[in-house]
């Protein structure tokens, strides 16, 4: 059900794999997303099941309507019944208030700050990495006080530069502005790795505390791959502070 998970002084970091929901096929199992055609109930069941899992409650979790943008939120409780905005990056000073991404090969992002009380999630597809939706998110946290310098960045399952193979005129127009995301097939064509292009801004902005997940997304059965599979559930990342 949690297939990363790590705590630095008092921020919390947790990646979920598939296994441990009650989704049927072809979300099986642990599908938390509520746009990709599953049962609304089982993907409520299993965002109680990951909450409770990790000693949350999942009424005080934060989702977001990711469109593959830069937008960004700063939020201090759930959305309750108003509409849920459509952004790529959720930041709360609210402590014990879990921020959620959802991913099924784009890079999930959590970002925090322990000593300034600052926390973000952001979802890092292609689009939203050349769109610069994790500078957006820093400088929303360092709005609020945080200092990159002692920020803590975990970035989790997602697909690599091995298997995300794109069109040569694609790459060309990425690696323009992200040239960390120029990548190549292991079978020789042109490729994009989204997770380093998000690890090479985290450093430029002098966020040195990082962490990538080792586990790609479309090689792993344990995990939901939109390139792979196309109709599949998505994994969450968390991050809230003690």
């Amino acid at each position: 059900m949690i297939g990363q998970r790590d705590t630095v002084n008092g921020a919390h970091f947790a990646f979920t794999d598939r296994w441990g929901g009650v989704s049927a096929v072809p979300y099986e199992e642990l599908n938390l997303g509520g746009a990709v055609g599953d049962d609304p109930a089982a993907v409520t069941a299993n965002r109680e099941l990951a909450a409770k899992s990790l000693g949350l409650d999942a009424a005080r979790v934060v989702w977001m309507n990711q469109v593959h943008g830069d937008a960004v939120a700063v939020v201090d409780e759930p959305w309750g019944e108003r509409p849920v905005p459509e952004v790529d990056a959720i930041v709360t000073t609210r402590r014990g208030l879990a921020l959620a991404v959802l991913t099924a090969d784009c890079t999930p992002v959590l970002l925090a700050d322990p000593v300034a009380g600052v926390a973000a999630a952001a979802h890092a597809g292609r689009p939203g990495m050349v769109a610069g939706v994790v500078p957006a998110a820093l400088r929303a946290m360092m709005d609020l006080g945080a200092d990159p310098s002692r920020i803590v960045a975990r970035t989790g399952p997602a697909v690599c530069g091995r298997c995300y193979e794109v069109p040569e005129e694609m790459r060309a127009e990425v690696s323009a502005v992200e040239p960390a995301a120029y990548a190549e097939t292991s079978w020789g064509t042109p490729a994009l790795d989204v997770s380093a292009g998000v690890h090479a801004q985290l450093e430029r902005l002098g966020v040195r505390d990082r962490e990538q997940s080792a586990v790609c997304t479309r090689e792993s059965r344990d995990h939901f791959s939109y390139r792979r599979d196309r109709t599949t559930g998505r994994l969450a990342g968390y991050v809230w502070l003690d």
